[in-house]
């Protein structure tokens, strides 16, 4: 019988170490997931820093090097730039190797990169749906994702084999593994993820254009609530940027939908429908518990706020 606890790949080259991919380099060495770790960023000052912080045997800002001999791929750098890093690893991916992604978008993820994709190296998306609203080499830690949600999105014809080393991959990461769609993954990601974040940078927006309130006040005085959307607010401008323009169709189908329902909304505070709005907070009400009932979230009174990581 194999031994649960072996190494699943003999190196894993990280492109890109920010949050998710100086999480992953954690993980990898808390939970034996490779037996080398090659990790390569564009950035002298990260390199420099993923060196200080010992996360990876190897570190260079040449994605040839990193990638040579690498039995396992994965791009963690901004949507955008997935298709560019492609081209510049393809001729150095070894035979039989996985390439695989972090991205938050698929469908533009798969456009990007596919073409670059050599025969014989199984191109595997993947979306571990985790993160904070830190990001650099400093910011990830090796329980990031603990009891989270990674989605695969398979192409079609994928390699059986290679999607079980990719599972087994992120399941000794702590996550939950799901399998479905580039197409479908954009459309759920759209309400449950961009959507949110859309919002919420707009309503700090706002209340940063105010010309009635100061924005002293407008800090010194902040509710909880507004100090949550703060927080979606300060994430990663790089990412959320390319996100955005990579999830168009799917993000702008969902602001249709919030728009609608924010007439429906508008309307009851209008006549002063008090039913509608209890049944409708009810409602969310639930779906917040819900999300509680599944572990993907705490009932504590500071819900989204930074707490002890373990590293």
């Amino acid at each position: 019988m194999a031994d649960a606890r072996a190494p699943i790949f003999d190196k894993v080259a990280l492109i890109g170490l920010g949050l998710i991919g100086s999480s992953i380099a954690r993980g990898i060495r808390t939970y034996g997931a490779a037996k080398r770790i090659a990790a390569s960023d564009s950035s002298a000052d990260v390199v420099a820093r993923v060196r200080e912080l010992a996360i990876a045997d190897e570190v260079t800002q040449n994605v040839a090097e990193a990638a040579k001999g690498a039995d396992l791929v994965i791009l963690c750098v901004p949507v955008g730039a997935c298709g560019e890093v492609a081209r510049a690893l393809a001729p150095h991916l070894a035979p039989g190797a996985i390439l695989s992604d972090v991205g938050s978008v698929k469908a533009a993820i798969v456009a990007q990169v596919a073409p670059h994709v050599p025969a014989g190296v199984h191109f595997i998306p993947a979306h571990p749906i985790a993160g904070t609203e830190y990001s650099g080499p400093d910011a990830g830690f090796a329980t990031l994702f603990q009891n989270r949600w990674c989605i695969l999105t398979p192409p079609d014809g994928a390699e059986a084999e290679a999607m079980r080393k990719l599972s087994a991959f992120w399941t000794r990461l702590g996550a939950n593994v799901e399998t479905m769609s580039a197409s479908h993954h954009d459309l759920v990601l759209a309400v449950t993820s961009h959507l949110p974040h859309l919002i919420a940078y707009n309503i700090v927006g706002t209340a940063a254009d105010l010309e009635e309130v100061t924005q002293s006040e407008v800090i010194k005085f902040s509710a909880s609530g507004f100090r949550d959307f703060t927080r979606i607010a300060a994430s990663d401008p790089t990412m959320w940027r390319d996100i955005f323009l990579n999830n168009k169709d799917a993000v702008l189908e969902m602001l249709g939908r919030f728009d609608e329902d924010l007439t429906a909304l508008r309307r009851l505070i209008r006549t002063g429908d008090g039913d509608g709005l209890f049944t409708l907070f009810t409602r969310t009400r639930a779906i917040r518990r819900s999300i509680i009932e599944q572990g993907q979230d705490t009932a504590a009174p500071d819900f989204g706020r930074a707490a002890p990581r373990e590293e």
